[in-house]
């Protein structure tokens, strides 16, 4: 069976024993402290496919966009997002499966970029931008207030923790996030990463509680709100064909009064940028 190694060193996390791996002549299910839940552990079977022909068939579209099939990897996590509401091991093996890379390889572009979630989400992700700016502005209140109105039992809502079922009507994962790109509208949060701009707690407030009444407020700018796995479509390029139904997908104001008022200053005043000269380049030495 296993045997009872030295006692190590002491340590931060010292413990009174380890063991030595089991050996092959193991019985490693009688040994389970509940045998009956690990019958079949040591059994290798394939993973479970929730994609369908539709989304191999945009898989596929996606491979043949790119003149190297592998730059599709980034739109296909979030084709697999748009299914599952995640990137979960499956959605890595089929990503790796279409565009002929190992399960590392699609593993290390998954776990780097933090739009890919590795748990899945409520039909709606709400990010509270905790940046500098926004942070001192009131971003930080605002996103302790919603981990505390959305919580339970007295316990706050942590970072991409979810509030209700994942995925289903009503539910909500909230994060913190860096920089959302919208300094001049601090302190910002977004939902499915459309902006509402210039929040306070309480209207951070108002606006998770119309979320998770089934309610879809219009953002401040940009696009009209979808769900979570209808805006990873969108990322991941595909739209309805239709041109109506596609402009009413996408179209929405996209600028503010905050945002051109430096330009109009300028306009009134009479102020331009200098002109730009060509500078040559330095010579670079030959090696």
């Amino acid at each position: 069976m296993t045997a009872a190694s030295e006692t190590p060193r002491p340590g931060a996390d010292q413990a009174e024993r380890t063991f030595a791996a089991a050996g092959a002549d193991t019985d490693v299910v009688a040994i389970a402290p509940e045998p009956e839940h690990a019958e079949g552990i040591l059994e290798e079977s394939a993973l479970d496919d929730p994609f369908g022909p539709d989304v191999v068939a945009k898989a596929q579209d996606l491979a043949g966009r790119y003149p190297e099939s592998r730059s599709a990897l980034l739109p296909m996590l979030h084709l697999v997002q748009s299914v599952q509401g995640y990137v979960s091991q499956e959605g890595i093996a089929f990503c790796a499966r279409q565009l002929d890379l190992s399960d590392a390889e699609v593993s290390a572009v998954a776990t780097f970029y933090t739009m890919y979630k590795r748990r899945p989400c409520g039909e709606h992700l709400v990010s509270v931008c905790t940046n500098t700016l926004c942070a001192a502005l009131g971003g930080d209140a605002i996103y302790r207030k919603l981990q505390e109105h959305l919580g339970e039992d007295g316990k706050p809502l942590g970072h991409e923790e979810t509030v209700g079922t994942p995925g289903e009507p009503g539910s909500l994962t909230i994060e913190h996030a860096e920089c959302l790109a919208a300094c001049d509208l601090a302190p910002v949060l977004q939902v499915n990463y459309e902006y509402f701009d210039n929040q306070t707690p309480e209207k951070a407030v108002a606006l998770v509680d119309a979320l998770r009444a089934g309610k879809k407020p219009a953002p401040t700018r940009g696009a009209p709100l979808t769900d979570f796995k209808g805006a990873e479509l969108q990322l991941a390029g595909f739209f309805p064909e239709d041109e109506e139904t596609y402009r009413s997908h996408v179209d929405g104001p996209s600028q503010a009064v905050e945002t051109l008022r430096g330009a109009q200053i300028a306009q009134e005043r009479g102020w331009t940028a200098p002109v730009m000269t060509d500078v040559p380049l330095p010579e670079v030495e030959k090696k």
